[in-house]
């Protein structure tokens, strides 16, 4: 019983990290347009990413989706950072 429930646990924690990670791209939307003038916090994501990858998935199923939140993460990073530098940019 104690696999399956890391198993879902797991699993629950890379679910919760994808819908952090639309959650701060919503977020990132409005600093952009100017509704909120605190950036989100991008870096504390990627770090409690980071540290979570370090641990071995049960499953190739949960390996590859945990691997598709991380990819996820990368291409809105870019995009975030770009919003960033266009919106200080902007007078």
């Amino acid at each position: 019983m104690g696999i399956l429930s890391d198993h879902t646990k797991y699993r629950e924690a890379i679910v919760l990290f994808d819908k952090q990670i639309d959650r701060m791209h919503a977020d990132f939307d409005k600093y952009r347009r100017g509704e909120t003038h605190r950036m989100p916090d991008w870096q504390r994501l990627e770090r409690d990413l980071i540290f979570f990858s370090r641990r071995k998935a049960s499953s190739l199923e949960l390996s590859k989706q945990l691997d598709r939140v991380l990819y996820k993460f990368q291409i809105r990073k870019r995009v975030w950072l770009r919003w960033v530098e266009l919106f200080q940019r902007s007078p």
